[in-house]
């Protein structure tokens, strides 16, 4: 997963979305999304500014 990838799903968890949601929007496996919203990876990545829709 990319620096980008990681921007986009702490946004779309900022926004509400479920993990298991943004992992199937963004192709990658849920734990991937968890370790993300945990902090365990990608911590010093800001969350991506978003333009609705997506």
């Amino acid at each position: 997963m990319s620096d980008e990838m990681a921007a986009k799903a702490k946004a779309l968890l900022g926004l509400g979305y479920s993990q298991q949601d943004i992992a199937t929007m963004l192709g990658v496996n849920q734990g991937r999304v968890s370790e993300i919203n945990t902090g365990e990876r990608f911590g010093s990545v800001p969350p991506a500014q978003l333009e609705l829709p997506l």
